[in-house]
């Protein structure tokens, strides 16, 4: 079986760091293999909901953890300094020893931007930002120091001290089959697809198959990765209102509980699940947990999923 890989988000929006930090230590010690936050600046329903700073957040965790890797899904490249942003990953990878994983993407939400002084680029634009990041990240992390002249992203004899502990694996997300999937294909050593595109995993990955031979880069070298809700109940007949919840709740954002590709279910229900995205080549499931205390159900998927993959 493949070496699979299972991630958790913590809780972040309308949630104490008190309460963050309490839910990382309990994921780690139940036995996950890393810990995810959203980079938004506002809740993605409006500016008015609380919710903590993707990279301050990540920071606190790297301090308080010692075996999880830790990540963004995803951080928009172009809503911050590129430089200043490579910086700050260096920085919190020295303090989590070597465990960030930057999740990267082109954003979406125009006033996390705007209302903070930074311009919200059209699409094609922004995909510009996002391959620049990369490329600026990518070098800034490995050479003594770097000029940039893109076409978004600058930097003149730029020096990044102390290197981070080790050269961050770099996420992206998206399923933009023209563009995204390309740069995946070309600079990212995992690629994520997100929740609400879930039903469509089999014909993207069969794209980024196409754009890794278009690049001349071995498909196996890249990380599939699917961004999931997880709906667990201990049988089917308590799964059921948990399901039904779930929908009226998440409506399409968080995909459909109900779906093809769904992890939703009792327990054995869920490891089915699981198994189709192993079948299509998803190795790393990067999951959101239903429920009002997410620690519940990760402890019986902990205890009655893991077991069955690890």
């Amino acid at each position: 079986m493949a070496n699979l890989h299972f991630g958790v988000t913590i809780p972040q929006i309308k949630r104490t760091w008190e309460e963050a930090k309490s839910n990382s230590l309990e994921f780690e010690a139940m036995g996950y293999d890393s810990l995810w936050v959203c980079d938004h600046l506002y809740g993605p329903q409006s500016p008015q909901i609380p919710i903590l700073e993707a990279w301050s957040l990540i920071s606190a965790v790297a301090a308080v953890t010692s075996k999880v890797e830790i990540g963004t899904l995803v951080t928009p490249a172009g809503m911050r300094n590129a430089a200043h942003l490579g910086k700050v990953i260096a920085t919190i990878d020295n303090i989590a020893e070597g465990r960030i994983i930057p999740g990267l993407g082109a954003g979406w939400m125009p006033r996390e931007f705007s209302d903070f002084g930074v311009p919200f680029l059209p699409t094609a634009a922004r995909l510009g930002q996002l391959r620049e990041t990369v490329e600026l990240l990518k070098r800034m992390w490995t050479e003594p120091s770097v000029t940039y002249d893109g076409k978004y992203v600058k930097a003149n004899n730029l020096v990044c001290e102390p290197k981070p502990v080790r050269i961050p694996p770099i996420l992206i997300g998206g399923s933009g089959e023209k563009v995204t999937l390309k740069l995946a294909a070309q600079h990212a050593d995992i690629w994520n697809h997100q929740a609400a595109r879930q039903f469509e995993l089999p014909k993207k990955i069969e794209v980024l198959k196409q754009r890794c031979a278009e690049v001349g880069r071995d498909f196996s070298t890249l990380t599939v990765s699917q961004q999931c809700l997880v709906t667990i109940a201990p049988d089917e007949a308590s799964a059921a209102p948990m399901i039904d919840t779930a929908k009226k709740i998440f409506g399409g954002h968080m995909g459909d509980p109900t779906g093809p590709l769904a992890i939703a279910g009792s327990p054995q229900r869920v490891r089915e699940q699981i198994q189709k995205h192993v079948d299509l080549g998803c190795t790393m499931f990067l999951m959101e947990f239903f429920g009002r205390d997410t620690r519940e159900p990760a402890k019986l998927f902990a205890e009655t999923v893991l077991p069955h993959f690890k």
